[in-house]
């Protein structure tokens, strides 16, 4: 079998996972506490490393754009600038792929050791379906949390651009603001809650693939992670760059 169409059947393979979760949603029994066991998992437990990276990406952004506006005259711009870049583009990609590096390899990991203790075999054994006791919840909770976290990165990340800008270059605090309220639209605020929602749902059918295809014991377990966390990764990057063009497209905006 080829490299090209081992590719295409697990593409398939994925996307039936996901959707047999999918159907599972709307049938019982529902798992709601497991559903909002994840949603605690992934959103809260994430909250501390996307704080962390959207302030300082919002700072590095206006370290590095404010001289460079300030030489053309048009350093009132900043604020403008940073939250549009981290609405549309940095704020959804850079959350995915932190929540890919935490979630989706905890994930994989965890699916992967109840495969090699042979304990999905006894869930399918006692008459539980695994995809929806196991897949559904995790994937509904990437796809309402990564969102969430996103529009936190994006209000973190902001307020790091005017962190620096006030204090490093002494702009008037009043001015970053008002650039930024009169820069971003709704069609910008709406493209990046897309974003995150394909991203979510892309994240959560790798990690629950590769963590239930998981063969060769512990040191399958490990294998599975690594490639969950590498493949999610470049998805989600491969994945970005038709959904900004789509975007573009369909919401009229700037090409």
């Amino acid at each position: 079998m080829n490299i090209a169409t081992s590719l295409l059947l697990e593409i398939q393979e994925t996307f039936l996972l996901a959707a047999r979760a999918a159907r599972g949603l709307f049938k019982r029994p529902t798992y709601f506490n497991e559903t909002i066991a994840q949603m605690d998992v992934i959103g809260v437990g994430s909250l501390t490393i996307i704080i962390l990276t959207g302030f300082f990406t919002g700072g590095v952004l206006t370290l590095q754009t404010y001289p460079t506006l300030k030489y053309y005259g048009a350093q009132d711009q900043t604020g403008y600038l940073v939250a549009l870049s981290l609405v549309r583009e940095l704020g959804p990609v850079l959350t995915a792929l932190m929540v890919t590096g935490r979630v989706g390899s905890a994930i994989s990991a965890e699916l992967g050791s109840m495969v090699v203790s042979q304990q999905i075999d006894a869930m399918r054994a006692l008459g539980t379906d695994p995809d929806r006791k196991l897949v559904a919840p995790r994937l509904f909770a990437l796809i309402l949390m990564l969102p969430l976290l996103t529009v936190v990165a994006d209000v973190i990340g902001i307020c790091g651009g005017w962190t620096v800008a006030t204090l490093l270059y002494g702009m008037a605090p009043g001015m970053f603001f008002a650039s930024v309220r009169q820069g971003i639209t709704s069609n910008d605020i709406f493209g990046g809650i897309i974003k995150p929602i394909v991203f979510g749902f892309l994240i959560a059918a790798v990690a629950c693939r590769q963590g239930l295809k998981t063969e060769g014991g512990t040191v399958g377990v490990g294998r599975s992670t690594t490639t969950a966390v590498v493949t999610a990764s470049i998805v989600v990057i491969i994945t970005d760059f038709f959904l900004a063009k789509a975007l573009q497209v369909l919401l009229d905006m700037p090409t």
